[in-house]
């Protein structure tokens, strides 16, 4: 026996708190490792849908799947997923009694675990600070083909289940233990079409993780892993604060909106058109809960269904960030989970946006844009200076064709529109609300792809009125080189965007198929795999978001400036807006007096 006596250590306080000058220095460098994640990831792309849409997510997570950062090139439907893509992951590996280990590199895209759907591929790196799991280095791009029953990933609007949608890679170790998992690789080029830009673009995504991996090793190493995590903590807790503030300075209530979305406006069966969204929003203090209950049923055989996680939360968390907490008056705000500390959800199971598996949901994306402009429309009640009018939607073509034996594809996302806003037009012929992502360059598409772009334009139809007009879609003309296909997932060629406080309703979207032979066919807003013949044109017209307060309000000047661009003729001004123009100038005293008649 040791008659020594035991030497009790003077117990030290824990310490709690970082001090701010630390914090901030730790959360910069957290950005920044998260931007050189995109940058490398860009630069390492072969298609042009991650390289210059930059269609793409990157993050930092701890070990539980709260996001660090993100980056800020990224698009929100894209980063906003990566902590439910890490959860998803963590579930389906626990349920087959695997263990995370140093040097795995995880594959993860089921969109009933996190992911937004299937073509959103991610890639986790896991990070072991002296065998101890202390976050993920996170990438996630959306890739040309899945492998589904049809060539591409954007248009598949007929798969009838998730299994029709494309592979699915349910949390699976692409390498082990730093060693490539050779089989998986073998099932994705024997089953991806195009696939060596798709599997290119998958290398990428894992070395830029890798990449990502290495700088918050080094970070944690640097600032120890405590200091890194009151950072953090800070961090979240400071984001938290400043929703919860933006929430308190409304006035508590129920605003309600509903949306009213084409689904399939061809197709014999009610159950797949005319669907609706609609959404309360119940301000309580510093909380909000936002429920979806009345949106329409899941459509169990078409794909627009929405993932609750992974697509729901982002749009709802998106609008209610972007609104409450503007840039434009708050500056840089950090985004984490601190954000959605006060924001509850509720979608009933069995419904557009909670389905139940195997519901496919590969064409969740204008649907998805369509719940994020109903949550604002229902802010609208609120704050109404503070939001849009309608949104002129988004819109997603597939472009395809074999060229000796092998496979090409081509992915546009076509632009929509804002309505207007307080104080501002709307802006035109942009990416709305989660998406974010950037046209491809003319030269790029013609570079290395049998199709001609033939016009790129803003629309004629003239803008939404309103004090403050909407913004006003595009035209995109396609010429097919040679023979090929293309498929489509749209919304809004039957319902308008709204108009709000006096503002007119916006303009619908078209597709028109010109064939060479001469003829033409208007298409629906949903297009699945539809041949084309070389020198086929494809023309679509963008919509137009909606208008904001009464046109008679708008100043002249304004007017002017938008009869002087082409959007209005002489006669247009003077009956819209009661301004006369003569010449290139306002009449002041006849718009006076035009007005001052049209009161009365």
């Amino acid at each position: 026996m040791n008659d020594r006596p035991t030497l009790v250590a003077e117990s030290q306080p824990v310490a709690t708190r970082v001090d701010p000058v630390t914090a901030a220095v730790i959360h910069g460098a957290l950005e920044n490792i998260a931007i050189e994640m995109g940058h490398k990831l860009m630069r390492m792309s072969y298609s042009s849908i991650i390289r210059e849409s930059e269609d793409f997510g990157a993050a930092l997570t701890d070990a539980e799947g709260g996001q660090l950062c993100e980056c800020k090139m990224s698009t929100p439907l894209q980063s906003g997923p990566i902590p439910g893509y890490i959860r998803g992951v963590k579930r389906r590996l626990a349920a087959r009694g695997e263990t995370i280990r140093e040097g795995d590199i995880i594959m993860h895209n089921d969109a009933y675990a996190g992911a937004s759907h299937g073509p959103d591929v991610a890639f986790c790196v896991p990070v072991f600070l002296d065998g101890q799991l202390i976050g993920f280095s996170v990438t996630t791009a959306h890739h040309l083909d899945i492998g589904a029953s049809s060539p591409g990933s954007a248009g598949i609007v007929d798969a009838v289940d998730s299994y029709a949608e494309g592979l699915q890679f349910k949390a699976i170790k692409v390498y082990e233990e730093g060693r490539p998992n050779a089989a998986v690789w073998h099932l994705l080029r024997d089953n991806l079409r195009a696939s060596d830009l798709v599997v290119g673009d998958m290398e990428a995504q894992i070395k830029a993780a890798q990449i990502g991996a290495e700088r918050f090793l080094a970070l944690v190493r640097q600032y120890g892993l405590d200091t890194v995590m009151l950072a953090y903590q800070d961090l979240m807790d400071y984001s938290e604060r400043l929703m919860r503030n933006a929430i308190r300075a409304l006035p508590d209530g129920d605003y309600s909106a509903e949306t009213t979305i084409d689904g399939y406006l061809d197709d014999p069966d009610a159950k797949r058109r005319d669907l609706k969204i609609k959404a309360t929003l119940r301000v309580r203090g510093d909380e909000i809960e936002v429920d979806l209950t009345g949106t329409s049923p899941q459509v169990d055989d078409r794909p627009i269904n929405l993932p609750f996680e992974g697509t729901v939360d982002c749009a709802v968390w998106l609008t209610l960030r972007s609104i409450l907490l503007d840039s434009a008056v708050y500056g840089d705000v950090p985004q984490n989970g601190g954000l959605t500390r006060p924001i509850r959800i509720v979608a009933p199971k069995g419904t557009l946006p909670n389905p139940t598996f195997p519901a496919p949901v590969i064409a969740r994306f204008c649907p998805g844009n369509a719940l994020a402009d109903t949550v604002m429309k229902a802010l609208a009640n609120c704050v109404p200076e503070q939001v849009s009018a309608g949104i002129g939607n988004l819109r997603c073509i597939a472009f395809t064709g074999l060229h000796e034996g092998k496979h090409w594809v081509h992915m546009e996302i076509l632009e929509g529109s804002y309505g207007g806003r307080y104080g501002m037009d709307g802006m035109d012929a942009v990416d709305t609300l989660y998406a974010n992502t950037r046209n491809n360059p003319i030269e790029d598409i013609e570079s290395h792809l049998p199709i001609r772009v033939n016009r790129y334009e803003l629309r004629d139809h003239p803008p939404a009125k309103g004090k403050w007009r909407g913004g006003i879609g595009s035209v995109r003309e396609f010429t097919f080189l040679s023979n090929g296909a293309f498929s489509v997932e749209g919304e809004g060629h039957k319902y308008r965007p709204w108009g709000f406080s006096g503002g007119e309703q916006g303009s619908t979207s078209s597709l028109l198929h010109l064939r060479a032979a001469g003829d033409e066919a208007q298409m629906p807003s949903k297009v699945p795999y539809h041949g084309a013949d070389a020198t086929d044109r494809l023309l679509a017209l963008g919509p137009n978001g909606g208008g904001y307060g009464d046109p008679f309000e708008r100043d002249p000047e304004a007017v002017l400036n938008d009869m002087l661009d082409g959007y209005l003729s002489t006669e247009q001004a003077r009956a819209d807006y009661g301004v006369v123009i003569i010449g290139k100038s306002v009449d002041d005293p006849a718009t006076r007096a035009l007005r001052a008649s049209a009161l009365r």
